[in-house]
């Protein structure tokens, strides 16, 4: 039989371990299974149109880059024509004005056509900018809504891999396609109506072309979409080897284990892989691209050869000639920058597919439609028929049926994996029963704000979280417009003032990566003052103090107790005088409530309890 101590202490991380380890039991599939991003990309295939709608509240702007792309590509297609006036009017006339407006009129076409790509430039990087930040913005604000249960079968660094890296590979592509397509296009279509106003059958010599060309592009575009894909899955390891190897956590785990050789190891295999992958993502199609533009650069002297035979050479000028040949270079350009647009388009469209499929994640625990406001929170809880279990075949609670009322406190025991820790996180809405309800104050969990649960359930847990940041920032991360005031009454509260007090900066001294610069103890009474801040009328403490000594432990719980004054409390501890002051105790034995009442109560039954009671006193007996 488990005895009371060790039945408390283990607990809470069991039931985590198989939280962490179980199957979504929504039945959605896990969203970062290893598999390929071209079986993604079937799986979910990108739609261009919803590509389209993220430039939607940039019309105007767009419009407006538009016109511009339009007036720099038409007034550039003058130059040909210019030219063609020099070389066959200007210069055998040698009519020195009409030469010297033809050159001025090629500089002033040049000076436009700059003036209006700088305007350009400037307003499509702002769009691609903005829409690349709001993409951002929307993943973040998405992924924070997701539950528990997405972060513990999620690995942090594939998440941090998706918002910064496939958002990042996706820039260039969200900044420039839109206007590289107007440009081109605009070009493409000016520069092929010119040519067949110069000279029909030289414009049908240099169209020729195009069939190979395009055919080409779409061969490379396939290869380097798959290149493209193995290498952001890389990148994605790359990451998550980094977060989880240099780290704090990570370094003291690596060390103690003497795990850095191995670690080492990995890495550089990784990253020789990914090298190899760049590479082959720099040379993906070289050889077919090289080959069309060899067929280009061949044009021009295909053109020269059909302007001297007898059959194509009348009425044609030295000055259409060199004309053609230069409009002839300034389709090939914009028409290979067109292509290459595609290519870039189509290899990213796996990264558009990753971002919109976290995007599309449903929101398991959300905010109601219409959210019932509590004016006064008194504080009383109710377990009312509760089922809930990570897997749907082995539910993890049975039946819970618990009144607490307002300002009182229930202690939770039992052995490990007997539903304590689950039952508590119902409490603040970590999970949603699968069937039953809890209540806060008579209303539905389910049927409050986010933000008025949040702000009437503290949870103080084992395991805690400090920012990289001050201890007054830390402080005040749970109410911002907190006074240093107030800061300070909470921390004096938690009794861990006058320890901040003797820091280098006091409150302004930075806690370090995950709080390390402090003990166990002391980062649960900053933890404490932390909730103390927030003043909930609901406080929930699992095994709070769990990993402390004996003396740590005695100071952690004084300040619980200051926190737990006046609130309604539910407990999961180790401590049997903790237990023996709780108004009810109940006794959860696989996912069920086998005793409720006082600690005298329980004990004269001689039951469960009893047991627990009877088997950590006989352990210190022993002690």
């Amino acid at each position: 039989m488990d005895d009371l101590t060790n039945s408390f202490h283990r607990g809470s991380g069991h039931e985590r371990g198989r939280g962490d380890h179980s199957g979504d039991r929504s039945g959605r599939r896990n969203p970062d299974s290893r598999r390929s991003d071209r079986r993604q990309l079937e799986d979910r295939p990108v739609s261009l149109r919803r590509i389209g709608r993220l430039f939607s509240d940039h019309r105007t702007a767009l419009a407006v880059v538009i016109a511009l792309i339009v007036a720099s590509s038409a007034i550039g297609l003058a130059q040909p024509f210019l030219v063609r006036h020099v070389i066959d009017v200007a210069l055998p006339q040698q009519d020195v004005g009409l030469l010297a407006w033809s050159v001025a009129a090629m500089v002033g076409v040049a000076v436009a056509s700059a003036a209006l790509g700088i305007f350009q430039t400037l307003i499509s990087t702002r769009i691609g900018q903005q829409v690349m930040h709001r993409l951002r913005s929307d993943l973040f604000t998405h992924l924070q809504r997701q539950s528990v249960d997405f972060f513990t079968r999620t690995r942090g660094g594939e998440v941090q891999s998706r918002t910064v890296n496939d958002i990042g590979a996706m820039q260039s592509v969200v900044t420039s396609t839109a206007t590289a397509i107007a440009a081109n296009v605009t070009v493409v279509i000016g520069t092929v109506i010119a040519m067949v106003a110069l000279d029909w059958r030289l414009a049908l010599i240099s169209l020729v072309v195009l069939p190979p060309a395009v055919i080409t592009t779409r061969q490379v575009a396939r290869m380097r979409y798959a290149v493209t894909t193995a290498r952001q899955q890389k990148l994605a390891d790359l990451h998550v080897q980094v977060e989880e190897g240099l780290s704090v956590s990570g370094i003291l785990l690596t060390k103690t284990l003497g795990a850095a050789p191995t670690l080492a190891r990995r890495f550089e295999q990784t990253s020789h892989d990914l090298v190899d992958l760049e590479i082959r993502s720099q040379l993906a199609g070289r050889w077919r691209m090289a080959t069309m533009q060899v067929v280009f650069a061949a044009v021009p002297a295909v053109l020269y050869l059909a302007a001297g035979l007898p059959v194509t050479r009348d009425g044609m000028t030295i000055g259409t000639l060199v004309a053609f040949v230069s409009l002839q270079g300034s389709l090939f350009r914009p028409l290979m920058g067109l292509l290459n647009v595609g290519v870039d388009v189509t290899s990213s469209l796996a990264l558009f597919s990753r971002i919109f499929e976290y995007l599309d994640l449903p929101v398991d625990i959300g905010d109601p439609a219409a959210p019932v406001r509590l004016d006064t929170v008194r504080g009383e809880v109710r377990f009312d028929g509760v089922r809930f279990g990570y897997d749907p075949d082995s539910p993890a609670l049975h039946d819970i049926d618990l009144a607490v009322p307002a300002g009182s406190s229930l202690a939770l025991v039992g052995a490990t994996g007997s539903g304590k820790s689950t039952l508590a996180g119902l409490v603040a809405r970590l999970h949603d029963p699968d069937a039953g309800r809890v209540t806060l104050d008579g209303v539905d969990l389910r049927d409050l704000a986010l933000t008025d649960l949040a702000d009437a359930v503290g949870v103080v847990t084992q395991e805690t979280y400090l920012l990289h940041a001050s201890v007054r920032d830390n402080l005040r991360h749970a109410r911002p417009e907190a006074t240093d005031a107030e800061i300070e009454t909470a921390a004096r509260a938690a009794r861990i003032h006058d320890l901040i007090e003797t820091l280098p900066d006091g409150y302004d001294t930075m806690v370090g990566s995950r709080g390390h610069r402090f003990s166990g103890g002391e980062q649960q009474r900053l933890a404490i003052a932390r909730t103390l801040l927030r003043d909930p009328r609901v406080l929930v403490l699992d095994e709070a103090t769990s990993a402390l000594d004996n003396t740590t432990e005695r100071e952690v719980q004084a300040a619980l107790d200051t926190l737990a004054r006046g609130r309604t409390t539910i407990t999961i501890a180790h401590r049997l005088s903790t237990v023996r002051n709780a108004d009810q105790i109940a006794v959860l034995d696989a996912g069920r409530v086998v005793e409720l009442g006082t600690h005298e109560e329980l004990l004269l039954r001689g039951g469960r309890y009893a047991d627990l009671v009877r088997g950590g006193l006989e352990q210190t007996a022993a002690a």
